[in-house]
């Protein structure tokens, strides 16, 4: 398995398994989990770093749809549970 992590960088886009942005990285948060931006009603997301398909040319590549994502997502820092 890839170290993802270690390639992800702050403001890289994020897409589905499509090709579509759903959101932008705003930074990890250890080594798991990925912070993105707010989202349009000023609300931030974490995702696992374990469902990045690939990072390639900058962008951040996920394993499923964002519709898989958007409703698996977690509203609240993973690492504060």
């Amino acid at each position: 398995m890839t170290d993802y992590a270690k390639e992800i960088q702050e403001h890289m886009p994020v897409v589905g398994d499509d090709g579509t942005q759903f959101a932008t990285v705003d930074h990890l948060d250890g080594e798991n989990s990925i912070k993105l931006t707010r989202d349009e009603q000023g609300n931030h997301h974490w995702i696992p770093v374990s469902w990045v398909k690939a990072v390639i040319d900058g962008t951040v590549q996920m394993d499923r749809s964002v519709i898989q994502v958007q409703e698996q997502w977690s509203d609240s820092n993973p690492a504060e549970l």
